[in-house]
């Protein structure tokens, strides 16, 4: 490994509910525009839980071929634009590289759901030869990496992360380590989506799920009425690259370095064992050569429930001190979208690096007993050179990633 390596991010492609393009997300975000309503992609009335935040403006006959659209998952075509707006917003023509210079590491955290839906409908109430064959893949949680590949003729090293909600970071980290081991640009992060009865069915079975029909008071992180979060669809593609190729090549723009990178794993459930939250953000920083003191903004995971809220307030806590770094879930407008959440985050603090503020939680108003300078109300204009991003899975993930201005 070439420890002199820098990783930095060039590109930005993201689908987010409130907001499809770099651009129009922040916008949004800014704003405090919210995301989540009722589903409407399928009747949600005999579910407990019946809010989501839904993409409803990607309409995906604008963006991919009619050869790909009968082959892919909703995911996969979110993740193909998504791709797409990355390399276009790095300024990467994937032509002029050389094909084995560029690698794709994605993260997943259910495959397609609602390609498998259809397909099994169609298998019980048709017959098996009524299955498409491309069930083969379209189901597949590695296909997202699989066909970025395909479409942008990247044939460097490429893989699948999966680890819930901390896939996103843990996608990144694995990227970073690609482009130190000498591969010059890598397309990382994670898209996921999962809106469909069977998805939902899966989702409620974790039993984190908010049952509130509020979209405004649906999805309160480190609020006294937490309870649950709400699921959504979407994420953000990056384009990761060595600092020498990106100035070689005269990348247009560079929005920061991925500097820091660290995740644990929990112990068993019943464990005596603390949690290894505070040793994956301790492991970031370190990573990235940085104090506490010197992190401006702390983008967490955000649970939304009493339980895992404390875990994480409390490791921040013990890391940064009481109310001693303001920290934001702009989350709340979007839902939690699995693999997909952790590299909006990292998104999200780049763009704030660029803008000098902080993007503000909605809806909640927070409870003390937590300890944060929690960002609500309205953003905050502060000028950030560093950001932390956190993320936690189902099943014990922990994941912290460290992004610094250049």
């Amino acid at each position: 490994m070439r420890a002199t390596t820098r990783t930095v991010v060039t590109g930005l492609g993201i689908a987010a509910p409130n907001g499809c393009g770099i651009e129009e997300y922040w916008a949004a975000t800014r704003e405090g525009l919210n995301g989540i309503a009722r589903v409407s992609r399928f009747n949600p009335e005999q579910y407990r839980s019946t809010l989501a935040g839904q993409i409803d403006d990607f309409v995906a006959e604008r963006y991919l071929s009619g050869r790909l659209l009968p082959q892919t998952d909703r995911m996969t075509q979110l993740a193909l634009a998504s791709a797409d707006w990355a390399l276009d917003d790095a300024g990467v023509d994937v032509r002029e590289l050389p094909e084995f210079d560029m690698g794709v590491i994605t993260a997943s955290s259910s495959g397609g759901f609602e390609f498998g839906q259809r397909e099994l409908e169609a298998l019980w109430s048709r017959g098996s030869r009524h299955v498409s064959a491309y069930q083969s893949f379209a189901w597949f949680y590695a296909v997202n990496s699989g066909q970025i590949s395909i479409r942008n003729g990247m044939r460097g090293p490429s893989g699948v992360v999966v680890s819930d909600q901390a896939g996103g970071l843990d996608a990144i980290g694995h990227a970073r380590r690609q482009v130190r081991k000498g591969t010059p640009l890598v397309v990382s992060g994670g898209i996921d989506s999962a809106i469909c009865p069977w998805g939902w069915v899966a989702q409620m079975a974790s039993g984190r799920l908010s049952t509130s029909d509020d979209p405004s008071r649906a999805y309160l992180p480190f609020d006294a009425s937490a309870r649950g979060h709400v699921p959504g669809e979407g994420g953000a593609l990056l384009v990761l690259e060595n600092l020498e190729h990106a100035r070689s090549r005269g990348a247009g723009k560079i929005y920061g370095e991925i500097s820091g990178y660290g995740a644990t794993l929990d112990p068993r459930p019943g464990s005596s064992r603390p949690s290894g939250l505070t040793k994956a953000i301790e492991i970031a920083l370190t990573d990235a050569g940085l104090d506490p003191d010197e992190i401006d903004v702390v983008f967490a995971d955000g649970a939304a429930t009493p339980e895992l809220d404390l875990v994480e307030a409390s490791s921040l806590v013990d890391v940064f001190g009481p109310r001693s770094v303001p920290v934001t879930v702009p989350k709340t407008m979007t839902g939690r979208l699995y693999s997909g959440a952790a590299s909006l985050d990292v998104a999200s603090a780049l763009l704030s690096m660029r803008d000098s503020v902080i993007p503000h939680s909605i809806g909640v108003e927070p409870d003390p007993r937590y300890g944060l300078d929690l960002v609500v109300g309205e953003e905050r204009a502060v000028a950030v050179r560093s950001a932390l991003v956190v993320a936690r899975g189902h099943g014990g993930f922990n994941s912290a990633l460290v992004v610094r201005a250049i």
